[in-house]
This record gives C-alpha cells, structure tokens and sequence, in this order.
C-alpha cells in the first residue's frame, strides 16, 4: 500500500487547491483505504488512546461523543497533519496576506508544532467522534488557543447511505451585510475533506473581506456514523 505521501502526490492539488481558496472547502478523494478505515473504528474502543471524552448532551454540543487522541497518535494521523500542512500552508500565509493579517505559517508542520509549544500549546487536538441515530453536532469552530491554523481535515470512516443515512456534514458562511449560506456535503467512505477552521478572504468591490466559517453535523437518520478530525495546531487543556 502507498504511504499517505505516495497517496497525496497522485492528487490534483491545483483543482483542491483553487476550491479552498473560492469555496472555503475541498474534497480530496479516496486518500484513506477501507483497511484503514477499519482499524480507526476499531481504536474508537481502546481508551487507552484517549485523553479526554466528551459526551456532547453535557454540554449542549450536539448528541454524540468525541475522544481526543494522546500522544503519540496513530501514525497515519501524524502522516497527514505533516504532509497535508506542506500543502496548504503556502494557501494559508497568502490569505493572512490579502487580509492584511500579521501572521505567517512556517513550511513545515513541524515548526508550527514547536510555535504552538512554545505558548503553552502541547495538548493533541486529533479526535474520533461517534454519532447513533438521533446524532447531531451543533455548528462550531475548532480554535483550542491563541495560536492556531486556519484550515482543518475531516475523514469520513463509514459510508454514507449503506453505513448509516442523514449525518450530513454541515459548513455554514457567514457573509457580513449577508444572509448567511450552508453547504451540505455528503463525501464518501474514505474521502477527506478539508475546510477553513474560523475563517477565509473574499474578494469584493473594495479588497478582501473576511468570511466567517462553522461546521457542524446533520442529524443522523439510521445507523452509526465515526469521522476522524484533524487539526493541525495543539491545544492548552
């Protein structure tokens, strides 16, 4: 089987690419086997893995549970927060720039990790989320800290509509002096789909403005959905 590099360098980046910059959102088809797939949802009952559990109705998040990975995480995790961040931190640095943001992203995840280190950041932010029917996770955004990364992965582990029907992955844009706009996504067994954690440059008559972006997770109809979510700054607690 290729590694997740081999996987990534087979995509058309300049088509996922150019769909994150105009839609805040892109699919990157068929990256994770249906064995690997597998074997996250069989790690989804190994506490030993975890850090922390979250049952969602405590909190008024949605209808489910979320574990957060320790570390060290599997290694297919840390394979895509180091290849896929090379990919999208040149994206990331050019949106900072039109936005008229003072920040700038290193080349490699790597370093980022040892910025985040650096203020107090140490805690994995990798977690697996698990949804039966009457599921739901509420529109959110995933910033853990001062320092954070503008752009997060999701992967889909089961397969809609014979695993399990509803559970629509929700992204929600909110368009100043707009009404705001939902996308529904229905991506495949495998698929990954990477996003704008806070928010993404639009261009309008006068420069660049800001659109704010939350993501959340349709109510789930019959059976049980799992995704895996990747971000790739850490958090404090």
């Amino acid at each position: 089987m290729k590694t997740i590099e081999e996987r990534l360098k087979t995509k058309d980046w300049e088509q996922i690419l150019g769909e994150l910059n105009t839609q805040g959102f892109t699919t990157i088809p068929e990256l994770i086997s249906d064995e690997e797939c597998a074997e996250l949802l069989k790690e989804f009952h190994e506490e030993y893995r975890y850090r922390k559990t979250v049952v969602m109705e405590r909190y008024r998040f949605g209808k489910g549970v979320y574990k957060y990975f320790n570390y060290p995480l599997p290694n297919i995790l840390t394979e895509l927060r180091q290849h896929i961040y090379s990919h999208l931190a040149p994206v990331a640095n050019k949106w900072m720039e039109v936005l008229k943001v003072n920040l700038h992203y290193p080349a490699t995840h790597q370093e980022f990790i040892k910025r985040c280190q650096e203020n107090g950041q140490e805690k994995a932010t990798a977690l697996i989320l698990g949804y039966g029917p009457g599921g739901f996770c509420t529109m959110h955004q995933d910033l853990y800290g001062e320092i954070y990364f503008p752009m997060q992965i999701v992967i889909f582990l089961d397969d809609i509509d014979n695993d399990y029907t509803g559970g629509e992955f929700i992204l929600t844009e909110n368009i100043p002096m707009a009404q705001s706009r939902a996308h529904v996504l229905k991506p495949k067994k495998g698929d990954v789909i990477a996003f704008a954690t806070n928010f993404r440059p639009v261009k309008g008559a006068k420069g660049y403005y800001r659109v704010t972006m939350k993501h959340g997770v349709a109510t789930v109809k019959t059976g049980e959905r799992h995704t895996l979510g990747v971000i790739f700054h850490d958090a404090k607690s």
